[in-house]
């Protein structure tokens, strides 16, 4: 870009291979915008609620995936438009942050950005449209807090209120027929691990492990940590009472020269002898291992069968290939040390656990290793069964959202009642407000609080039912009877009482939506001029 002037003076933009380039500007720069970002909202609209529909995608190298998840689906889409990657760049923000909600999050911005889209077609400036956003923002946030219900902990004690938030996780995804019994899974798990004093919770501490088989309802929360390996030798005992273990990072095999070597074997016995010392090398690699007092080799590295046999011989057991996460994870667990060389091994390097044993998940090589009762971690692993590797990988999304809810829990107690309740009670107040705004933000906060009720409509259509009428009936009850727990009854249960339903969701989880949701609108409204190179502006 250069700056030049013309015959009298006055300044003008030249833009580099600006023949190659396209230039959007002003409204119909923010048109535009608002078109491509509320087409990414609409391709999510039917997968929203516990009667969405879920998406397959094929990647360009042939892989399959179907979800319902918001973040997954825009992930996996090809989506050019770079304004509409903020749609993405959106869901993800809400589920690094959360972990649940990323469908709701991108329709309602979408339904921000269409609202907004009408308002400015009327002649309504962006900039006052974002004025009106920001205070209806705000209200809600603070209708949200004031809805909140705060759950009470009971110590020593399946939580069932939380196990109820957590299944309402679950019941828009391929788990729901299981949703109970995977959300009080869930629960425990995130309860291990918790970190009460500082109300947090790590949750690098819960693996989730997928072993395509069997069924949904065989999936299995282990109190320890879970490998997918078996043991290296089929005759070593498949448990070990009172693990002491020796962790690895050095391979079971001779050094080899740093440089270029040529070994020149010339007779048998000189064949042997090479033999021999190699045989001799595996023995005092071995013979270290032992003498520490260790029970179990755990190596990121493979051995031959040479080794494997001298390990079995010595009444040493030992799982090999292990990956580096899972060598990491098992030295903080066990509280041992890695050992990169053979000559570092001390006893004092051991890890130790209660038990390491090896499990058959029904077939005759489907075995995976078990770590229990390691005394300087609390990490658990919950293995997920499933009819194949799709149905798997989607079943530990589901269980990622679950557990992402029960953590919020514990740093935030309070919850809200879901099936589009509290967007129509949060649409109430802003409209109430905007009655008494005199300035013309009023009619951009009417618009806010009529794109709260693409939440509830969205519900409404994907369980079949009349979304307009539903909602009308839905929101003329609240007005009246103002109990703020009635919302659309999506799995038909004869009442529009979420609370007696227990749909219940996060109140952190509702307000980060809310504010994500806003900001990104308001950030695509102050776009008005938009460069593209020629061979992308056809996506605008």
């Amino acid at each position: 870009m250069s700056l030049v002037f013309d015959e009298l003076g006055r300044p003008f933009i030249i833009f580099k291979d600006q023949d190659k380039q396209q230039r959007i500007r002003g409204l119909a720069a923010v048109r535009a915008n608002v078109a491509a970002c509320t087409a990414v909202s609409r391709a999510l609209r039917s997968s929203l609620g516990p009667t969405g529909a879920d998406k397959l995608l094929q990647s360009p190298d042939g892989d399959i995936t179907i979800s319902n998840d918001g973040a997954t689906i825009l992930r996996e889409m090809n989506v050019d438009n770079e304004v509409a990657k903020l749609m993405v760049e959106l869901a993800r923000s809400q589920d690094d942050e959360i972990g649940d909600g990323t469908t709701g999050v991108v329709v309602l911005a979408g339904a921000l950005l269409e609202q907004a889209g009408r308002l400015i077609d009327l002649g309504m400036h962006p900039a006052r449209v974002s004025d009106g956003f920001d205070r209806a923002c705000e209200l809600c946030v603070e209708r949200l807090q004031q809805l909140g219900v705060p759950l009470e902990r009971v110590a020593d004690a399946v939580q069932p209120e939380w196990v109820r938030a957590a299944a309402t996780a679950l019941s828009s995804k391929v788990v729901s027929r299981h949703s109970q019994r995977l959300a009080e899974m869930c629960v425990r798990a995130v309860e291990a691990v918790a970190d009460w004093e500082r109300r947090d919770v790590n949750l690098d501490l819960i693996r989730v492990e997928g072993k395509p088989g069997g069924r949904l309802e065989d999936t299995m929360l282990v109190e320890g940590i879970v490998i997918d390996k078996d043991m290296s030798h089929p005759q070593m005992p498949a448990e070990v009472r009172d693990a002491r273990i020796c962790i690895l990072t050095a391979p079971f095999e001779p050094p080899k020269p740093k440089t270029k070597h040529k070994l020149e074997i010339e007779s048998v016995e000189q064949y042997r002898a090479m033999q021999q010392a190699e045989r001799d090398y595996f023995t005092a690699m071995v013979e270290r291992v032992k003498a520490s007092g260790a029970n179990l080799a755990i190596c990121q590295w493979g051995f031959d069968d040479e080794a494997n046999s001298l390990l079995y011989q010595n009444g040493l057991c030992a799982v090999r290939w292990v990956g580096g996460v899972e060598i990491e994870l098992i030295a903080i667990a066990t509280g041992g040390r890695i050992v990169p060389r053979f000559e570092e091994i001390t006893a004092e390097k051991l890890g130790r656990a209660d038990r390491v044993r090896q499990v058959s998940l029904g077939t005759t090589h489907d075995k995976v290793i078990v770590i229990e009762g390691c005394p300087n971690s609390k990490a658990v692993t919950i293995v997920v069964r499933g009819g194949n590797k799709m149905v798997v990988e989607e079943a530990k999304r589901s269980l990622h959202d679950a557990l992402c809810v029960v953590r919020n829990l514990i740093r935030n107690n309070r919850i809200v009642y879901g099936g589009g309740s509290t967007e129509m009670a949060c649409s109430r107040v802003v409209h109430e407000a905007a009655d008494s705004c005199v300035g013309i933000e009023q009619y951009a906060m009417r618009a806010f609080a009529e794109a709260l009720d693409a939440i509830p409509l969205a519900l409404a259509e994907n369980s079949g039912l009349p979304a307009i009428e539903t909602v009308a009936r839905i929101k003329a009850a609240q007005t009246e009877s103002g109990n703020t727990c009635l919302g659309v009854d999506c799995l038909a249960r004869g009442t529009d009482d979420m609370r007696e339903q227990s749909v219940y969701e996060t109140v952190h989880s509702k307000q980060q939506q809310v504010m994500l949701a806003t900001q990104l609108a308001k950030m695509i409204l102050k776009i008005d001029d938009v460069l593209l190179p020629n061979d992308l502006s056809n996506g605008m």
